[in-house]
């Protein structure tokens, strides 16, 4: 329903636009069009955008590929190790970043180094507490090697023939001078729509999310695989189509700040994730301990992490991801669809813009 609304509102926006053939039209121009001169500008901070991209989209295809081969049967709930032996050795396999040299070392060492850290801790926690749960020295280091000598070196050789490519081509120029932004209403406002948008998402799945946290901490088998992947499917579906809705909603109002708000507005759906772990922990846990506490919050900490990179950047087409990548694409295709350059038919200007080579955007 909200697909077929979105793509009725963007045939009349571009019946609308279109028609504007004269020069006196379009400095009339109003809407999302009028700042087709700022959307492909460089977002603030760009250098740690593209990181979190990176780490996301390593854990997106660990994620993919392990509920496929769950759904096949390969990893059997039985083996209760075996799921996350698969998932640590897909997320050090995965391919990195697309920069270079500083943009890289960040993408290999930043969020994998802030999980280990906090896995080490709560690991020497269970030492403290002389627990059968604490992961062996030998298996530390096996996990440090395959972050060392797979996961960095796949790092940069990802890094290196993304540098090697052309850059990506924008429809439309970007102006020298960046539009003011006109004063907006409460509702089209950064916090608000970041907070709204990733109600639907957690809507998705919070009820596996109970499942999944009874089969982590009251010892209870989970065998719906198949049932999670269809969950992921739907995810997928619902963070694309709330971070485009208030993409669309925030270009409409002359704010062409998108980027760093798409990456946002999808991820704040792990906000949700831990106020329910939260909620969890209270309501059906009976844990007491000052350690055992720890333990919860610091795992649960990690999972949150993951799950916020995991939401911002999931594949969808060649050129995007969920959360910024799809609302990149979003930007692109519209761009490319509507005439924005009267002047460009007569060769006054350029009509394609390129990629600012420091930021990558």
């Amino acid at each position: 329903m909200v697909v077929k609304i979105m793509l009725r509102t963007m045939h009349k926006d571009f019946a609308r636009y279109n028609q504007m053939d004269s020069v006196e039209d379009a400095q009339e121009e109003f809407g999302w069009k009028l700042v087709h001169g700022d959307v492909f500008r460089p977002p603030r901070k760009g250098m740690l955008l593209s990181v979190f991209l990176g780490s996301g989209t390593q854990i997106f295809i660990m994620t993919f590929v392990t509920l496929f081969f769950a759904c096949l049967g390969f990893l059997s709930p039985a083996n209760r190790g075996a799921l996350m032996t698969c998932a640590v050795v897909l997320f050090y396999k995965s391919f990195g970043g697309e920069k270079w040299k500083t943009n890289v070392l960040l993408t290999a060492f930043l969020c994998p180094g802030i999980v280990f850290s906090d896995f080490f801790v709560m690991n020497l926690i269970l030492w403290g507490e002389g627990s059968s749960a604490a992961i062996p020295f030998g298996t530390l280091v096996a996990i440090l090697a395959l972050w060392f000598c797979i996961s960095v070196p796949l790092t940069f050789m990802g890094a290196y023939f993304g540098f090697k490519k052309t850059g990506i081509e924008h429809p439309v120029r970007t102006n020298q001078i960046p539009r003011q932004i006109p004063e907006r209403a409460f509702y089209t406002k950064p916090l608000p729509g970041i907070v709204m948008g990733g109600i639907l998402p957690f809507g998705c799945i919070f009820i596996q999310l109970f499942f999944i946290l009874n089969s982590i901490w009251s010892h209870q088998m989970y065998y719906m695989f198949g049932f999670l992947f269809l969950v992921f499917i739907i995810l997928v579906i619902t963070c694309s189509e709330a971070t485009i809705l208030l993409c669309y909603f925030h270009l409409c109002a002359e704010d062409y700040h998108w980027q760093w708000r798409s990456f946002l507005t999808s991820g704040f759906t792990a906000v949700y994730f831990l106020v329910y772990a939260v909620h969890y922990f209270f309501s059906k846990l009976q844990i007491t301990g000052l350690a055992s506490t720890i333990l919860y919050f610091g795992y649960t900490t990690i999972m949150a992490l993951i799950f916020f990179l995991f939401t911002d950047v999931m594949p969808l087409t060649r050129d995007g991801t969920i959360g910024f990548f799809t609302c990149f694409w979003f930007v692109t295709k519209i761009y490319s669809v509507v005439k924005v350059d009267p002047w460009a038919e007569k060769g006054e200007m350029s009509h394609v813009g390129t990629v600012n080579e420091k930021t990558g955007f």
